[in-house]
């Protein structure tokens, strides 16, 4: 109260001083709606406040009001295997207008079980990804060399939303570092997306490493990397090598 440079003390101020103290709050009601002043009869200038009496035993019948609950946060699952569980945190079918098509159908065997089919999840990307996508590969097949090349990595270790390219990212790569071993600055600007995409922080990159390690350890231990042996094909190998233990430390 006296930090406050006030002059009336308050019950807060009491549950301030008991919280510090770590003694238990006084619990009770309390109301937020502003205080009532009544002129007091005969006087001109004196006020009191209306304060309603109340009944003891209308205090002691009444409810006592819900807890507040304490702010927490909560993880749940939105879908396993591509099937949203039915839980309260998620909404139902009905609400999100799902179509008999993409709901769980039941199809019965030979021998008379019923077997569960889960129909496949269709992904779909915005055509802002699906253009940043085809740039990205555009520039690392024809412009590794390019400013643009340099900018668009950074792009690919810093933005938030690319989280959806990455099983994209991982099969261009698988497949550009299978049929490309003859090309030695592809293999190298490949190499160097997957540095970025592994220092991105927004990125959960785990799961996809099974699909990226064929492709690295390619171009680490590969007999031949590019046309020609005079083409610095160790200093693919030496970047690659360090790709590898940057991933052994962090996962």
């Amino acid at each position: 109260m006296r930090h406050s440079k006030r002059t009336t003390l308050t019950t807060e101020d009491v549950n301030s001083a008991l919280r510090l103290r770590n003694v238990e709050p006084v619990y009770g009601f309390a109301s937020g709606d502003p205080l009532r002043f009544k002129r007091a009869v005969g006087h001109t200038d004196l006020f009191y406040i209306d304060d309603k009496d109340l009944e003891f035993k209308d205090v002691t019948e009444t409810p006592l009001p819900r807890a507040p609950l304490d702010t927490a946060v909560v993880a749940h699952w939105l879908a396993i295997e591509g099937v949203q569980p039915a839980i309260p945190e998620n909404p139902t079918p009905e609400a999100l207008g799902v179509s008999s098509e993409n709901k769980k159908t039941e199809q019965t065997k030979d021998d008379g079980l019923l077997v569960d089919v889960k129909l496949p999840v269709k992904h779909v990307l915005s055509r802002e990804l699906q253009m940043y996508f085809e740039k990205i590969c555009e520039l690392i097949i024809t412009g590794s060399d390019s400013r643009l090349f340099k900018e668009a990595l950074v792009s690919l270790s810093t933005d938030t939303g690319l989280h959806p390219l990455v099983p994209y990212f991982t099969l261009f790569i698988s497949d550009e570092v299978t049929r490309s071993l003859e090309d030695h600055s592809l293999l190298f600007a490949l190499m160097r997306v997957v540095r970025s995409l592994l220092q991105n922080s927004n990125i959960h990159i785990e799961p996809y490493l099974h699909q990226l390690m064929p492709s690295v350890i390619t171009c680490l231990v590969s007999k031949r990397l590019g046309k020609e042996p005079s083409e610095d094909h160790w200093g693919l190998r030496n970047f690659t090598a360090e790709l590898v233990a940057f991933i052994c430390r962090r996962y």
